[in-house]
């Protein structure tokens, strides 16, 4: 039946023309039939938006999980690598302990032996305040000795005098040394009983009980390393496994997309033929509105080439050049200003011409959208979601839809799909859009976007 409501728009061949009556003799298709398929078929035009919609918005869901999942693989990683340098540091303080032990017990060795050296020094200055005594008594007794002999014993008990005397400061000297030598015992004592090693029992006080509250320390940090790394090997290996999963994901949702891409398709082409079938649709007249609109482009901008007001190169100028700290990115073209002076005169009432109009703008082959409708021509305030529903000039739409309507030569297309208004914000719509031709060259579309 599709091939019965082809206009001259999509079939050029004349003999497939010719093989349909002028006056059918058959029966005649019902109009009213016509416009109820024609219903129809913008509903699963609709719908099939819809859902290359959802599908578009999980897929891109799906990408931003995958790349968190690679960060966070990247993260695991790095965590993995610190908990193995925490294992080898810990091997390292573990080792640095029993390195200090040994010195511990060494010094203790050592200490040891100077214990025994004060107990010799003790001894010999125990000796010495005895011979000292021992020298007092016999002085005393020389210096007795000594009176008794009179004149003759008094340089004998002058000498005995002095060596008593000496005799009783080699004492003191020899108590003070022995009462330096049971302090310095007493701290050394104190010393080795804390660095002195204990076989078969376990530190209870020093520096040993130190190290032993360090290697505990140590042996806990250890433990917990080794805990988070097989932790984290455990979450490393789901979530490959996890982003494997994601990847095959993609690859249906890839699928998915093409299949509703396909029966968006369909569907544009079932809504296609039937306005293109003679027989009045609702599309009809929003398809005769933009053709007329788009020849009124074309003449203004022929006129605007006789006129000398601007060249065929820059009408047609690609080289789009960017317009600093715009987001989304605006560009200029060598058009732009002509855009700006010619379009809105003609753009602009449609906009009044139903309801239904959303939107009516003349886009480049390449989806660049130099001047758009006056209330979507607001400079950018820094938001992105208003920008880009409130700044829609100097755009280049280069979606499904922009790059269709911009490149079709066709007397006109009827497409259906959802428009980014920003934040997460969509709207669906249909667009008919019909060529602009200039001097005979292919310069863009008119698109005139309408609601349901």
């Amino acid at each position: 039946m599709l091939a019965f409501f082809r206009g001259r728009h999509r079939d050029p061949n004349p003999d497939l023309q010719t093989t349909v009556p002028a006056e059918p003799t058959g029966p005649v298709l019902d109009p009213e039939l016509i416009g109820r398929l024609s219903g129809q078929a913008s509903q699963i035009g609709r719908d099939a938006a819809q859902a290359r919609g959802a599908i578009e918005d999980t897929q891109k869901v799906v990408v931003r999980q995958v790349e968190a999942l690679g960060e966070l693989n990247l993260e695991l990683d790095a965590v993995q690598a610190a908990q193995t340098a925490i294992g080898g540091a810990t091997e390292a303080s573990l080792a640095a302990v029993a390195h200090a032990r040994e010195v511990a017990r060494q010094v203790a060795d050592e200490v040891a032996g100077i214990v025994t050296v004060l107990q010799q020094v003790s001894a010999a200055a125990g000796d010495i305040s005895q011979i000292a005594l021992q020298t007092r008594l016999v002085a005393f007794n020389a210096s007795v000795e000594a009176k008794r002999a009179g004149d003759a014993g008094r340089g004998f008990g002058v000498v005995a005098d002095a060596v008593k005397d000496l005799a009783g400061r080699v004492e003191t000297s020899s108590k003070t040394i022995m009462g330096t030598l049971k302090q310095l015992d007493e701290r050394i004592e104190t010393f080795s009983q804390d660095i002195r090693v204990e076989p078969d029992r376990a530190p209870t006080r020093g520096i040993h009980l130190a190290f032993a509250r360090v290697e505990a320390g140590v042996a806990r940090i250890d433990e917990a390393a080794v805990l988070s790394r097989t932790t984290c090997a455990a979450v490393s290996d789901k979530t490959h496994v996890l982003g494997a999963e994601m990847q095959a994901a993609m690859i249906n949702l890839d699928d998915a997309m093409g299949c509703s891409d396909r029966f968006l398709k369909l569907s544009e082409s079932l809504i296609d033929d039937l306005a293109g079938s003679g027989i009045e649709t609702v599309d009809t007249p929003f398809i005769r509105a933009v053709q007329e609109a788009a020849g009124r482009v074309s003449a203004a901008f022929e006129q605007a080439v006789a006129q000398g007001r601007i060249s065929m190169a820059d009408l047609f100028d690609e080289h789009y050049q960017p317009i600093a700290g715009t987001t989304p990115a605006q560009h200029l073209a060598r058009h732009t200003a002509l855009s700006d002076d010619l379009l809105p005169s003609i753009q602009e009432p449609m906009l009044g011409w139903s309801d239904k109009v959303v939107f009516c703008i003349a886009t480049d082959r390449n989806g660049y959208v130099a001047t758009h409708n006056r209330k979507y021509c607001h400079p950018q305030r820094g938001d992105l979601a208003w920008d880009t529903a409130n700044s829609r000039y100097r755009r280049i739409f280069n979606d499904r839809t922009g790059l269709a309507s911009g490149r079709n030569q066709r007397p006109f297309l009827l497409q259906t799909y959802r428009r980014d208004m920003g934040g997460g914000q969509y709207v669906l719509m249909k667009e008919a859009s019909a060529p602009i031709q200039v001097g005979g060259r292919h310069w863009g579309g008119l698109r005139l976007a309408f609601k349901f």
